[in-house]
This record gives C-alpha cells, sequence and structure tokens, in this order.
C-alpha cells in the first residue's frame, strides 16, 4: 500500500475491523517512511456492474462517482464521511442483490435518495436536485413542501416562527 501523504510502500496496519454491514474490511494504516496515518478500505470484489446512463450509454458502476455526488450534497452539514460511505455501501449492496448486472442510473440515484432523506433534509433536497433536474422553482418548492408535510407540527411551527 502506498502512502498517500509521501508515496512511500511500507506501512504497517494499526487497526483493523469490519465495517457495521461486514461488506468491508476498514483498516487503520500508519506510513513506516513520515509516520502519517491513512485509512483503507478492502471490498470483496464482486462481478462488475455496468451502469445505464439517461442517454443509453453503459459505463462500469464507480463508487467514487456516487461518493462524490453525497459528499458534494453533504457539504457543510453534519453528517460523518463513514456514513456517507455507509451510504454508497448500503446502495451498492442492494443494487448487487436485485440486479442482472446492469442497472440505471436513476435506479442509484433514488436509492441515495431514501438514504438521504431519512438522514438529512437538506442534504437530501441539494442531491434531489441535482439528481432529478429540477427545472424551475416550481418543481423545488414541490419537494420541499413535501419534505415540511412530512415534519412534525411543532418543527413547522418553530421553522415558521423564525
Amino acid at each position: 500500500m502506498k502512502c498517500p501523504y509521501c508515496n512511500y510502500k511500507e506501512d504497517k496496519v494499526v487497526d483493523s475491523r469490519s465495517t457495521a454491514e461486514e461488506s468491508a474490511v476498514r483498516r487503520r494504516r500508519e506510513c513506516l517512511k513520515c509516520g502519517k496515518r491513512f485509512t483503507t478500505y478492502e471490498y470483496i470484489e464482486e462481478v462488475s456492474l455496468m451502469v445505464i446512463k439517461k442517454d443509453g450509454r453503459r459505463e462500469p458502476f464507480d463508487r467514487k462517482k456516487i461518493l462524490a455526488g453525497i459528499i458534494r450534497a453533504c457539504e457543510k452539514r453534519p453528517i460523518s464521511i463513514e456514513k456517507m460511505e455507509e451510504i454508497v455501501s448500503w446502495a451498492e449492496r442492494a443494487i448487487q442483490k436485485k440486479s442482472d448486472r446492469e442497472v440505471s442510473s436513476g435506479r442509484i440515484g433514488e436509492l441515495v435518495m431514501e438514504k438521504l432523506k431519512s438522514l438529512d433534509d437538506v442534504a437530501y433536497v441539494r442531491f434531489a436536485s441535482v439528481y432529478r433536474q429540477f427545472k424551475d422553482v416550481g418543481q423545488f418548492m414541490v419537494e420541499l413542501k413535501d419534505i415540511l408535510g412530512k415534519e412534525k407540527p411543532l418543527l413547522r411551527r418553530s421553522i415558521k416562527a423564525r
């Protein structure tokens, strides 16, 4: 494993454990040259999934792209990177369980939105606005009203009072 800080090729494993969903092994490593620590994840290599894009193109499934979208949606929100990675792992497992090795980008987006909606409303709306490509403020407002309609009445009153 190459150190992401100094590119030295030798390190030692400081801690190793399974992730919460037991789909990967998380390892804390320490570079033997610079002494900095970093985390790696080991996943079982599955048969590759293909993603069918909106325009019909097919490309290999890339969990990094999904994580990047979630990170953008969760920017400046109180959500840990570990939680974001859990969402990606959960979505990937769900796809692998029900897929014929091809999945639409729309299905992936729906799975991510399902988890974000229960985690953080702001991150959910940010992700949905990009994923659903809202054409105007009206579409955006429909989504916000849906979220506010499901909030507890006390919370809605406190929001209106501001």
